[in-house]
């Protein structure tokens, strides 16, 4: 809310006397008729959730002026007293903006194809295929890429057949099965992705994780803990695999990304072959083979030059003459 609208709900403000809020006074009939609403349909005006909103909009049919008026008298009565609006989200913009719902219904399943296409084994582009699948299943929903990228991972769950997302401000996203197939890729995206996080908290870097790509294994996930639950649910990845935890996409990669993928740009990564775990695991020192006359030529450079410093580490050399020193370093036997 501007300083202006602050002014003006100070002085012309209407107090709402049953919610004890402070209403504009040019919001004060579109909030009113919201309110009332509200309480008939058993719904908590303040903080509304995005589908009690639409809900409303739904059933008070008008022109779309009046509804985005209404839309704001909403949105400015949450944010003056601290509350996420709830119209600024895709579950509204559906319902005032019927050729951009056409739109994402149409796009909807063709990403979500797009997503079940990508390959999900190799290195790296297994690794590459399970991030962007579950990109497009997201971006599929009509949620925009900002808060795609502000996603963390306890924002995403699975109930059942069904895919549970809630965004930062409250929007709930629910992709259930089909009803003709009984069953959605989404779960098992999702499933592929979160294994890959798994895998990096319990062994974090790449050299591991190729194996895991190329010859996959269950994995048993434990609840996140607090770090874990606060990551990124997208993270960049590099030419070489490396995955930053801490870094979430930016929205302008994840637009790019839908893009190349939807119109069949999207680079093709090809599987590189892998070591053999064993091959790659096991290391076998090196035998160094000495110069047969190494320890009499040592011996002799010291008993020519002798120092100090090797008159205090080995004092046997000044009594023993040169022969038998060498004869004693030769055999390996112990000074006596």
């Amino acid at each position: 809310m501007t300083s202006i609208e602050r002014e003006d709900v100070r002085r012309n403000g209407v107090h709402d006397a049953n919610l004890d809020l402070r209403i504009p006074s040019r919001y004060r009939h579109d909030w009113a008729l919201f309110a009332d609403w509200c309480v008939a349909a058993d719904h908590q005006p303040i903080p509304a959730a995005p589908e009690t909103l639409a809900l409303f909009l739904h059933e008070h049919p008008a022109v779309v002026a009046t509804q985005r008026r209404r839309l704001s008298a909403v949105n400015a009565v949450h944010t003056g007293h601290g509350y996420p609006p709830p119209g600024r989200t895709e579950t509204v913009r559906r319902h005032l903006d019927v050729a951009r719902a056409q739109r994402l219904d149409r796009l909807g399943p063709l990403l979500v194809q797009r997503a079940v296409e990508l390959p999900t084994t190799g290195w790296p582009s297994g690794l590459f295929g399970r991030r962007d699948a579950l990109l497009l299943v997201l971006a599929a929903t009509g949620m925009s890429f900002t808060d795609i990228t502000r996603l963390r991972r306890r924002d995403t769950r699975h109930d059942g057949n069904t895919l549970v997302v809630t965004t930062r401000a409250g929007e709930r996203f629910r992709l259930p099965p089909d009803p003709e197939a009984g069953d959605t890729p989404a779960v098992a995206i999702y499933r592929r992705w979160a294994d890959i996080q798994t895998f990096l908290d319990l062994y974090p870097g790449t050299h591991l994780l190729r194996h895991h790509l190329t010859d996959p294994v269950e994995i048993i996930a434990d609840p996140l803990d607090a770090e874990q639950a606060r990551q990124p649910l997208l993270c960049p990845i590099d030419r070489w695999g490396h995955l930053p935890h801490a870094q979430a996409m930016t929205p302008q990669s994840v637009s790019s990304l839908v893009r190349a993928h939807l119109f069949g740009r999207a680079p093709v990564r090809r599987a590189l072959p892998v070591p053999v775990q064993d091959d790659v695991d096991t290391w076998v020192e090196p035998g160094i083979e000495l110069d047969p006359v190494y320890y009499p030529r040592a011996f002799t450079e010291i008993a020519n030059r002798p120092s100090v410093a090797c008159k205090e580490w080995c004092p046997e050399l000044r009594r023993y003459d040169l022969s038998r020193v060498m004869s004693v370093a030769v055999r390996g036997a112990p000074f006596r």
